[in-house]
């Protein structure tokens, strides 16, 4: 079964077991397949080995007798598969580390969710076996997700690589986009990530940033063209957008003369041997500023640093539609 993850405020996501396919909603039904206008071709797609029972343990096919079934199409549509995805996959986030990316694309062309598609396009019902193993074969994951692989294969060698692009592009972008949601909540992240440094016009929404022009003809007190009324609330800060939440905490402490201490707790068990879950607290002069938690030191510094700014009485205004956790 697919089990369950959930920080404070996130809301209640499952995560896929290693038997569970991802399973994003495809409202207009999933793209149309390809055609693949080779008969010949075609009918190599859905071939199962065992339809004529060729021995395995051949090195290689006579150059005048090449094997008729899947198998070396399956094969290339795994690797076409790889470069597609890896492709779309950094297209969708450019900025995605290479460890949450490979666990993202390793979600996507899992045989789970491979299987599922294949069944959803009802590949299987199409395949060619012996008719003892008929009912075994059909149902079985493996052979459901190799049978889709194989057709991948079967469009690419048809069609070639940008065909087989317009249809797999389409297809796989919402499974791209839940993998990534469910791989940030096993790094002990939200599942939506934070937008950029909120831009002035969405911190500053009443106030209008564009004064007239100087010569217009508006009386000011000074003279300068510009109405004392535009800035009866002063003119936003110009903050850097590289400037973090953890880089602006430590400048007002450094401002105030204090220094805080990051004292470590134990994650109590979450997180993997290869993503841990760091907890930390904001310690100044005895007193716990923030708390905050992610998947690195960093990043749980940060997401201190936050409650620490509000505990300093600094508030950073949001976009709408920002998460929030509660």
């Amino acid at each position: 079964m697919a089990s369950a993850a959930n920080g404070p405020g996130l809301p209640r996501i499952f995560l896929p077991s290693g038997r569970t396919p991802i399973k994003p909603e495809f409202p207009n039904g999933l793209p149309p397949l390809p055609d693949i206008q080779s008969e010949q071709l075609r009918l190599q797609v859905f071939t199962h080995r065992s339809f004529f029972a060729r021995p395995t343990h051949i090195f290689e096919d006579m150059p005048d007798d090449p094997s008729p079934d899947n198998e070396m199409l399956e094969h290339l549509g795994d690797t076409v598969l790889n470069l597609v995805v890896t492709g779309l996959l950094r297209e969708v986030y450019p900025c995605l580390r290479v460890g949450p990316s490979t666990k993202i694309r390793a979600l996507i062309v899992g045989n789970p969710t491979l299987a599922s598609i294949s069944v959803q396009y009802r590949l299987p019902e199409r395949l060619r076996m012996h008719p003892a193993q008929a009912i075994t074969l059909q149902a079985s994951t493996n052979i459901q997700a190799d049978l889709f692989e194989s057709f991948v294969g079967g469009v690419y060698l048809d069609r070639g690589l940008e065909v087989t692009k317009t249809w797999l592009h389409p297809l796989f972008r919402p499974y791209i986009v839940e993998a990534y949601r469910i791989v940030r909540v096993q790094h002990g992240l939200p599942p939506d990530p934070d937008p950029p440094y909120p831009l002035l016009h969405s911190a500053y929404r009443h106030v209008s940033l564009t004064p007239p022009m100087r010569g217009s003809g508006v009386a000011t007190p000074d003279n300068s063209g510009i109405p004392a009324s535009s800035w009866s609330i002063p003119p936003p800060p110009r903050i850097p957008g590289n400037v973090g939440h953890l880089s602006l905490f430590n400048q007002h402490m450094q401002q105030q003369g204090k220094f805080v201490e990051w004292v470590y707790t134990d994650s109590e068990g979450e997180g993997t041997k290869t993503t841990p879950i760091w907890v930390v607290r904001a310690m100044c002069e005895g007193e716990c500023l923030g708390r905050g938690r992610g998947s690195t030191k960093k990043a749980a510094r940060n997401e201190a640093a936050k409650e620490g700014l509000v505990h300093l009485g600094i508030y950073i205004s949001q976009p709408e539609g920002f998460y929030a956790a509660a």
